[in-house]
This record gives C-alpha cells, sequence and structure tokens, in this order.
C-alpha cells in the first residue's frame, strides 16, 4: 500500500518538476528604455524581445521577474531567476561574479549637447578640448570616464539625467556625457527635440546575459539561441525596433 502510495506521489509531482524544469526566469530591472521597460502592465524593450525569442528557440516558457537593479545579482546567485537580461554591461567585476554570454551588442558612453552648439562640438574629439565644461551623472561610467580621460575638462556632477538636461540649455554645461540608451531616446522625444547626442561611442561596452558560474549548460543553451537569432535576422530585427539610429550588432 505504501509503495503504491509513492509511485501515485511521484506521479502527480512529475509534472510541476517539468513545468518548473520548463520555465525560464528571467531577472529584469525593467527601469531603462529601450533596453527595458515596463508600460501598462507590459514588458517592453530590447531585452523583453530577446526573452521572448529566446524562449521561442529553446521552447521555455519565459516568466519575467522584475528587480531592483542593484538587486539583480544577488537574486540570480540566490537562485530566485534562471539568467539575468537587463542591458548588463560586461565588466571585469561582474565577471568575477557571474558567467556572461556571448555579447549581443557593443556600446558606449556618448556625447549630448544642446542643439546650438552642434557647429562647435559635432566632432567626437571635441570632448577632449582643454576647458570645456562636461556633465556626468555621479557614479556613473560616464563619471569614471571624464575622470580618467578627461584631465582638461571642467567636470560637474548631476543626480539624474533631467538636470543635467536642464543645465544644457541654461548653458551650464556643454556636453554631458552617459550611456547610449539615453542618447537612443532623445530621438524619439519631442520634448527634447532641442537636444542632439553625437552617436559616436566615447567608450566600448559589450551588453550580455548572465547566468550563474556553475550554470555553464544554460549559459550553452543561450550562446547557441544567441548565435541563431543572429542568423535569420531576429536580433537585427528587435534592435532596428527599439534603436532609431544606427548601432553596432557584436559578433
Amino acid at each position: 500500500m505504501l509503495k503504491r502510495f509513492l509511485v501515485i506521489a511521484s506521479l502527480l509531482f512529475l509534472p510541476s518538476m517539468l513545468v518548473a524544469a520548463e520555465t525560464l526566469r528571467v531577472g529584469m530591472s525593467a527601469d531603462y528604455p529601450p533596453l527595458h521597460f515596463k508600460q501598462d502592465g507590459r514588458y517592453l524593450g530590447i531585452e523583453a524581445d530577446n526573452a521572448t525569442a529566446v524562449g521561442e528557440i529553446l521552447s521555455r516558457r519565459v516568466e519575467i521577474v522584475e528587480i531592483p537593479l542593484e538587486q539583480l545579482l544577488p537574486a540570480l546567485q540566490a537562485g530566485k531567476v534562471d539568467v539575468l537580461m537587463s542591458g548588463l554591461s560586461v565588466t571585469a567585476e561582474r565577471s568575477a561574479q557571474v558567467l556572461f554570454t556571448d555579447a549581443y551588442l557593443r556600446v558606449g558612453q556618448m556625447a549630448i549637447m544642446h542643439k546650438s552648439k552642434v557647429g562647435r562640438y559635432s566632432q567626437p574629439w571635441a570632448v577632449y578640448r582643454e576647458g570645456v565644461r562636461i556633465g556626468v551623472k555621479s557614479g556613473s561610467t560616464g563619471a569614471d570616464f571624464a575622470e580618467r580621460e578627461l584631465q582638461d575638462a571642467e567636470v560637474s556632477q548631476f543626480d539624474n539625467t533631467e538636470q543635467a538636461f536642464a543645465a544644457l540649455r541654461n548653458d551650464l554645461i556643454d556636453l554631458y556625457i552617459h550611456d547610449a540608451p539615453t542618447s537612443w531616446q532623445l530621438a524619439n522625444s519631442m520634448e527634447n527635440d532641442d537636444l542632439i547626442s553625437l552617436y559616436a561611442p566615447l567608450t566600448e561596452e559589450m551588453l550580455a546575459w548572465a547566468v550563474r558560474k556553475d550554470d555553464g549548460a544554460l549559459a550553452a543553451e543561450l550562446n547557441r539561441a544567441l548565435q541563431l537569432m543572429r542568423g535569420n535576422g531576429t536580433l537585427q530585427y528587435i534592435l532596428n525596433r527599439w534603436i532609431p539610429v544606427t548601432v553596432e550588432v557584436q559578433q
């Protein structure tokens, strides 16, 4: 009788195990358009589309788990999600904690200016001029770049992009250096149509997905899916859908 009960219990439990195995839990901060954001209860952007495409290729149901940016890596390491698809740049610090897949996009820091300054700062090298007034977001990659590379500039730090945009309009700074997605959004933003980006990366950063260090099998699956997405044009279609300027797909 006990043996029969155990067999029945195992059969009842088996489907739930299979469902769990087929679900790909994707960690995403959903706060940085057009890479990833939430609108009207739906997850949208490049990473949301990437997750959908990967799920189709791997025949796995995708569950997006919204997690604040600073909690993404701890959530992955704690096993709360299987993969992070949240516009993460590959850095040495992160690589020590997680296993990155192949990169899917090459991005970098870009300079934004008021359109009245285009004549003077239209070339990428103009950012290196002596005395140029540079704005950066405190604690950002742009701030690190300015500290490292722009020794002759007058650097001002801002708490957010809105403050920096106001400084551009009030001629308090000449250029604002920030991540590529901020520049991409300018092309779709009517309220900021007085600002323009050079769209020329000042740094080189690779975006990739991250899994736990001991999950090489999943990383291999994701890389296989990514290779197929490149080959059949899915990745380029997704990027073209959300980015209004030409970008370089990482091969």
